[in-house]
């Protein structure tokens, strides 16, 4: 398959709709749908269930953009690395989520700036979600991502600490003055739905809960009385006296990683490495004393 098939295909994957796809793709529908046609025939695989109103992936066609996201993403992560490299500007870029990871980012920046001859790191933040494919796609060389919520298949990966989670609730809310809740209590409260992040492709998914892009707006709609959340332990010290938190016993823990592109021989990029698995312990200490 050559990238252009690829992009193709993302690209209606994703709209779900070949004549939006080939707006964003700066072409004629008719030559997009030809193209596809071809790339099924070459596989011998249908890649779309298609009726007269709408398209739908196979079971095929799932599996082939996973697959090619992953490999358009290589594709474009060797062309920017290859340009850095000759472009004077040996340091590193770091990706990580606006407002979160924000004490061990700050103790990581000045941990390795005074490690002899350390490189620069821009540090690059993003939308929840996003720091993944930055990753992948080469704009960043390292990135701190937290799992489940990010995954680091085909990436090395080093794990730094676990935290719990708690919901996120409007002060004044009856529920805060329960020592703990649960996933279902959170779901089933009523005015206040849980948010809608969106995907990899930008969509929001369907549901009642408010579309959120970042943290900071998050929280301002549970001040408000929109919403609710179920976040890391970390949001704690960036809650105003408007939020209050309640742990929940059954909500899946978070673990923050750092992950960096396989087969990597930055020598900078292992000294941070090798710093942030340090500060990542010692923060995990610190969880446990506070918490014994």
């Amino acid at each position: 398959m050559e990238t252009r098939e690829l992009r193709y295909f993302v690209a209606v994957a994703e709209e779900l709709h070949f004549g939006r796809a080939a707006q964003r793709l700066g072409m004629a529908q008719p030559p997009l749908s030809r193209a596809i046609q071809r790339l099924e025939r070459r596989l011998g695989v249908t890649l779309f269930d298609r009726t007269n109103r709408t398209i739908a992936l196979t079971e095929a066609g799932t599996v082939l953009l996973r697959e090619g996201r992953a490999a358009l993403d290589a594709v474009a992560a060797a062309e920017r690395r290859t340009r850095r490299a000759v472009s004077g500007r040996p340091g590193l870029v770091l990706v990580t989520k606006a407002g979160a990871t924000g004490e061990l980012l700050s103790k990581l920046l000045d941990a390795y700036a005074a490690e002899p001859g350390a490189a620069t790191v821009d540090v690059l933040l993003c939308q929840p979600g996003e720091q993944e494919r930055l990753l992948r796609d080469g704009r960043a060389d390292v990135a701190l991502l937290h799992r489940p919520f990010d995954s680091t298949s085909g990436l090395d990966a080093e794990e730094l600490y676990t935290e719990g989670q708690v919901a996120v609730l409007p002060a004044a809310h009856p529920l805060t003055n329960r020592p703990h809740l649960r996933t279902a209590d959170v779901a089933a409260l009523p005015g206040l739905p849980l948010p809608r992040w969106p995907g990899p492709g930008g969509t929001y998914p369907p549901g009642p809960g408010p579309e959120v892009r970042d943290h900071a707006q998050l929280l301002q709609l549970i001040a408000l009385g929109r919403a609710s959340a179920i976040l890391p332990d970390s949001c704690l010290p960036h809650l105003d006296p408007r939020l209050a938190a309640v742990p929940v016993l059954d909500a899946a823990p978070v673990t923050t990683v750092i992950a960096w592109p396989p087969h990597s021989r930055s020598l900078p990029l292992a000294a941070l490495i090798r710093i942030a698995l340090r500060l990542g312990s010692e923060h995990g200490s610190a969880a446990l004393v506070q918490g014994g």
